[in-house]
């Protein structure tokens, strides 16, 4: 991840997500629109199919969030149909026009493990 992704992330702007990378094994980082739901969950999709972190995600469901100075445990369900439309929409709504890729990727909710 890079320096301005980490400074986003400082700021609550983005979610850090950080992965087991799926071939490695070793963690990995990535920084992520979102948007909070009620319940606490974080609602992310991936620009483009082939996204490491989404890749990642769907290898390994399990990963951590930063945003803010606030760092906690996720579960990443994999969103489909309606539900991955309806996030792509807020995230886009939020983040403005340069989001459009969104709906080429995969969406996510990021809970917290029960």
């Amino acid at each position: 991840m890079d320096e301005i992704g980490e400074q986003l992330a400082a700021e609550g702007r983005v979610v850090r997500i950080e992965t087991h990378g799926r071939l490695s094994g070793r963690p990995a980082h990535a920084a992520v629109g979102f948007v909070e739901e009620a319940d606490g969950s974080l609602l992310v999709a991936a620009g483009d199919p082939d996204a490491d972190w989404a890749r990642n995600l769907d290898a390994d469901p399990r990963a951590r969030a930063t945003v803010g100075a606030a760092t906690w445990s996720v579960v990443a369900d994999r969103l489909e149909g309606p539900a991955h439309a309806a996030a792509v929409t807020v995230l886009i709504i939020k983040y403005g026009t340069p989001a459009e890729r969104l709906g080429r990727g995969p969406a996510y909710r990021l809970r917290r493990p029960t």
